[in-house]
């Protein structure tokens, strides 16, 4: 089968991986590798090597997220009762209590989220200070064959492997003794995680909105185009902010009540401004030349949407009228219909959370993100204005194409050095482990949470976002007051 392989041109995939001689007599000889997948995979694109290793940690990521949804759900721990044979038994068999109680819950999602956060946790540990991916831990992180060789041993690390490692960590969070001090105690840990999460995400917000302005201002300088396009796009931000935020006042406060409502809208209202008014302010503009309103236009349109999605989270206020009759308040007329239909409201609230997590996750591991989260910027000199000014002009996080190689269906982008930072990467995972965690439980109300009432409204959900719109605010004032604060320091933001 080998000779045939190598007449047909696949001789380099064709690996004899065992050969083993007993007494003289028996020979062993098998032809394995990626010649199957060479002749099944010839017609698809080409993947960077960096981009299918971060795919497949996410891959891991969003299998164990599913798992937490699934267990917090009530409709498929009554459907498993009705549809499974045995199933009290079979709960009863393992151990899992009457009716599986012990597997599903807050409880549940704890202890997988704790195997998930060991897991990354563990890889963060093990790829520190890692530059160079032809190292024995680089190919343990980027799941390719790495010969490690101790006395007497051969050691091969497969993605397989590694799923296998996430599901007995996951499993064996549950065999923990004293869960009730270990719940306790994971709480906290969850929490401070969690916020740590959306710190990041905020600095990196900042940053963002730092960057395109002072990508964009620097193409002012050969074509006067850039300055339109500035223009156009602050317009544009602001038009969303100051529209979102009078519809939130149409629509989430009325003439009697919602004194809350109206009082978060001045506020968050004013912030804007305020910010706004600090971004152009001449003392301001004297330390930094490059803070303009397209970076406070941003931050205002996040600011509205963080306020929108914290009212949409609040529970909901009823009061008698004048028949004496339960009447719902504070609320859009449409929206009371939207919750109806419990189970399309949850898919889809599940979808789009996750797929916000795994963005933040992805997009805050590049090189670039993790330099700005160190303090390291570009100078603005060597800006070059692009409209995708996100990607390098070869891709985001690429060595220089003429130091790439290519493989079947593999660009090689790591010839010479990782293209991201490895630790970093595993440490974001992490803390978005924890972050999901907390998400998935209600945060706070854990006791009585449940995934079909995820988004029909809950006090600590709207807290954590309005406190995160207010943490972004700040972490955008210090940016703008810090060169004032510390003359001698130099600022690249």
């Amino acid at each position: 089968m080998c000779r045939v392989l190598v007449q047909q041109g696949f001789g380099a995939h064709c690996v004899c991986l065992l050969n083993v001689s007993l007494m003289g007599v028996v020979e062993l000889a098998c032809c394995c590798g990626t010649g199957g997948c060479s002749l099944c995979c010839g017609c698809c694109p080409k993947i960077r090597q960096s981009r299918s290793t971060r795919f497949m940690y996410a891959l891991y990521f969003i299998l164990v997220s599913v798992l937490c949804c699934i267990m917090m759900s009530q409709t498929v721990a009554n459907a498993m009762k009705e549809h499974i044979p045995f199933y009290e038994d079979i709960c009863k068999g393992i151990k899992a209590g009457d009716t599986c109680e012990k597997l599903v819950g807050y409880s549940a999602v704890y202890r997988v989220c704790f195997g998930m956060a060991c897991f990354f946790f563990i890889f963060c540990l093990l790829t520190l200070n890692i530059n160079n991916s032809k190292s024995c831990r680089a190919y343990i992180h980027n799941g390719q064959v790495s010969r490690i060789r101790f006395p007497g041993l051969l050691f091969r690390t497969f993605w397989f492997f590694k799923l296998l490692l996430l599901a007995a960590m996951c499993s064996g969070a549950f065999f923990i003794p004293d869960q009730e001090t270990f719940l306790n105690a994971w709480r906290y840990v969850g929490a401070i995680g969690a916020f740590l999460f959306i710190g990041i995400q905020l600095i990196l917000l900042v940053e963002f909105a730092h960057k395109w302005n002072k990508n964009w201002t620097a193409g002012t300088a050969h074509n006067k185009l850039w300055y339109a396009s500035l223009a156009l796009v602050t317009l544009i931000m602001y038009s969303i902010a100051a529209g979102g935020l009078i519809l939130m006042a149409v629509f989430y406060t009325q003439k009697d009540g919602c004194m809350e409502n109206k009082i978060l809208l001045g506020v968050n209202g004013g912030l804007c401004v305020l910010i706004s008014l600090v971004a152009i302010s001449p003392c301001v503009q004297n330390r930094q030349p490059h803070s303009g309103l397209l970076q406070s236009g941003l931050i205002s349109c996040y600011v509205t949407y963080l306020t929108f999605s914290a009212l949409s989270s609040k529970p909901e206020e009823v009061v008698l009228d004048a028949h004496g009759k339960n009447i719902t308040i504070c609320v859009p007329g449409f929206g009371q219909d939207l919750y109806r239909d419990e189970n399309l409201v949850t898919g889809l609230g599940t979808t789009l959370l996750f797929a916000c997590i795994l963005y933040s996750c992805l997009t805050s591991t590049t090189r670039s993100s993790s330099d700005a989260l160190q303090g390291r910027y570009a100078a603005p000199e060597l800006e070059v204005a692009r409209c995708c000014f996100c990607f390098g002009p070869y891709g985001e996080d690429t060595e220089d194409p003429q130091n790439m190689k290519e493989g079947p269906g593999v660009i090689y982008d790591e010839k010479r050095s990782t293209v991201y930072s490895y630790s970093y990467f595993h440490g974001v995972f992490f803390l978005a482990s924890l972050y999901v965690m907390m998400t998935v439980t209600n945060w706070f109300n854990y006791e009585s949470a449940y995934i079909e009432t995820f988004f029909s409204g809950s006090w600590s959900i709207f807290w954590v976002k309005m406190a995160s719109c207010w943490v972004c605010v700040l972490l955008y004032l210090w940016t703008l007051v810090a060169p004032l604060c510390c003359p001698s320091r130099q600022f690249y933001v």
